[in-house]
């Protein structure tokens, strides 16, 4: 039976940017969803000194969870190979991050989709830094996950790979047993794409999963694309939705999961509107994946 993790989502800006939250505060906060495990973000302020690592690994077993994936967003398709080059010194220190905090799942991304980068070299570039972190990953046992992804809070430019066709491509060029799929089916819809398309796509490749839900407040996908260039973080017409209340179809997204043996994490992304909100997704999880995986 797939397990539930938790994503500090409404948080982001508390722990990673001005400190008005700490860790230890979200862990106890998170306590009370009953889930089994929290997932990190690597620019949680509080990650920042590894001799904290063990603390925080260890506040969250001492409460029951652990802490099974941390998400991280390399920047990968920069034109300058140095850029390139620090970019994955940063993700093998942050697989070094999973491992310590007993982790089993890092995520990478593609990078930026820049202007002035074409399909040809974005594929090349962020191929290559992922293989790149593919030895060390294998040595800790950790897994690198590749997420079908819209945009992290803090870039100025959506996904590379964000549409289905380019994501595709990206992962048929990578063949490790220590590199797989974090399915989002939201981040797809906001690709003006079907979720459920690319789940058949990659169903085999999934080993991890970010559960949300989206609606747009006003206009259309459409409009949300038009305006994502060069705004940092998730455009303001995009809103977070409680799970189950928004444009995704959990039963078929689980019935195909199941079918392929899916038994990992998946995290939930949730909660912007009130803590309430996150549990109530929580809620309907738990009754989603007990419908589905009732052995």
């Amino acid at each position: 039976m797939p397990k539930l993790a938790a994503f500090p989502k409404a948080y982001m800006d508390a722990l990673c940017i001005d400190g008005s939250m700490k860790l230890e505060e979200w862990i106890e906060l998170a306590t009370s969803l009953e889930v089994d495990g929290l997932e990190f973000y690597s620019g949680l302020i509080d990650l920042r000194d590894p001799a904290n690592w063990p603390k925080y690994r260890m506040q969250a077993e001492q409460r029951g969870m652990s802490i099974p994936m941390v998400c991280c967003s390399p920047d990968f398709t920069h034109p300058d190979s140095d850029f390139r080059s620090a970019q994955i010194e940063k993700e093998l220190g942050w697989i070094r991050m999973t491992a310590e905090l007993g982790g089993n799942y890092c995520r990478v991304l593609s990078g930026q989709r820049r202007p002035e980068l074409s399909r040809t070299d974005g594929i090349r570039f962020a191929a290559e830094s992922i293989e790149a972190c593919l030895p060390e990953a294998e040595s800790l046992g950790i897994t690198l996950i590749l997420e079908n992804h819209y945009k992290d809070n803090y870039w100025d430019y959506p996904e590379f790979a964000q549409y289905m066709d380019v994501f595709c491509e990206l992962i048929a060029r990578l063949h490790s047993p220590y590199f797989g799929v974090n399915y989002d089916p939201s981040n797809t819809l906001l690709a003006g794409e079907d979720p459920l398309e690319l789940l058949e796509r990659v169903k085999e490749r999934v080993v991890t999963m970010h559960a949300s839900d989206r609606y747009l407040t006003e206009g259309t996908l459409a409009d949300l694309r038009q305006e994502e260039s060069g705004v940092e973080g998730y455009a303001a017409r995009m809103c977070h939705g409680e799970i189950g209340k928004g444009l995704n179809d959990f039963d078929a997204i689980f019935s195909t999961l199941k079918e392929v043996g899916f038994d990992s994490w998946i995290s939930i992304e949730d909660g912007v509107e009130g803590f309430d909100q996150l549990q109530r997704s929580v809620s309907f999880l738990k009754k989603k994946i007990a419908q589905h995986w009732p052995n």
